[in-house]
Parts: C-alpha cells; sequence; structure tokens
C-alpha cells in the first residue's frame, strides 16, 4: 500500500514539475537605479556612526589593507569601463576582507548587525554588478601587489573608507554602466 502511494506521489510530482517547466535561471536585469546604491551608503554611513560611538570592544586587531577612495577624475575618465570596473571589484573585495577581520576582533555585540550589514551590502553590490554584465572578479590570493590600496589601523578609518569608496569609484563606476545607459536615436 505505502509502495503505491509513493508511486502516486511521484507520479503527482511529475506532473506539476511538466507543467510549470523549471527552465534555466533568467539572466538578472539590469539594476540602474542609483537609489539601491544610496542604501547601501546609507547603511554604511549607521555603522560608521555606530563605530564612532562605540566605546568599548571596539576596535581593530591588526591593520588592513583597503582601496583608495580618492578619484582623478581626468584620469578615471580616461581609463577603459573593464579598468574602472576591476579597480572596483577589488576594492570590493579588499572591503569585504577588512569588514570580516573587523567582525572577529570587534566584541561589541552592538556593532556585529551593522558589519554584517555592511558584508551583506558588499555582497549585493557584486550581484549589482554581475546584472550589469560587468565581469567577474577573480580576486588575488593575497592583497599584496594590488595598486591603489593602503593600510587602515582602525576601525573608524576603515567604515570612512567603505562610505567614501561607495560615494566615490562604486558610484561613478555604475553611473557609466553601459548596460544602464539609454539608446537616443
Amino acid at each position: 500500500m505505502l509502495q503505491k502511494t509513493n508511486r502516486g506521489l511521484l507520479a503527482l510530482l511529475l506532473m506539476v514539475l511538466e507543467w510549470t517547466q523549471p527552465g534555466l535561471a533568467t539572466p538578472l536585469r539590469p539594476i540602474c537605479d542609483l537609489r539601491v546604491l544610496n542604501h547601501f551608503i546609507k547603511e554604511a554611513q549607521d555603522a560608521e556612526v555606530a563605530m564612532k560611538s562605540c566605546r568599548e570592544g571596539c576596535s581593530l586587531s591588526e591593520s588592513v589593507t583597503v582601496p583608495q577612495t580618492s578619484v582623478d577624475f581626468d584620469v578615471w575618465e580616461k581609463t577603459n569601463g573593464l579598468e574602472q570596473a576591476q579597480e572596483v571589484q577589488s576594492g570590493l573585495w579588499l572591503l569585504q576582507q577588512a569588514l570580516s577581520l573587523l567582525r572577529t576582533s570587534v566584541t561589541n555585540t552592538a556593532l556585529h548587525s551593522h558589519i554584517d550589514n555592511s558584508i551583506r551590502n558588499l555582497l549585493s553590490i557584486n550581484a549589482v554588478l554581475r546584472s550589469l554584465n560587468i565581469q567577474e572578479y577573480t580576486p588575488p590570493t593575497s592583497a599584496a601587489g594590488l595598486e591603489g590600496t593602503w593600510r587602515a589601523s582602525s576601525a573608524t578609518d576603515l567604515l570612512q573608507v567603505h562610505v567614501n569608496f561607495l560615494r566615490g569609484k562604486v558610484r561613478l563606476l555604475l553611473l557609466d554602466a553601459q548596460a544602464c545607459q539609454q539608446d537616443v536615436s
């Protein structure tokens, strides 16, 4: 009796799957709305404010490599899109590594949610970049040798770099993303 029931459920499942015809995942639609990035920037600023008001258990155990946030607009404009994307993606990777280290260093549990949220937001920004058909970044084995970096020795410095990087280079890359340009004919 149980065997007939299992066969019946299997047949029903196969019929349902045939009707719904699950296919390949559809490609991501480009995410061109900068309000998404503005939301991530606001949350990064909230983490920075929380860190500045922290009194105990909020230090970085060692200095970390972070991306340069300053932008020379003449140089940026002359740089091709692939190089810009690689610079942004390597910066996002560096920030993710640095925030992960910060997460293990900080003992103040109130800050953990801010740091976790910042890490999730960096992963979401990478998904946004994939939706814009920006080639996926392969991180190096170590941060040594990456150009355009410096060392941050405090948690406050790290979070300030995080905010500035999002407001600067990430915003510039998204503004110029070819997938978001309107065809004007």
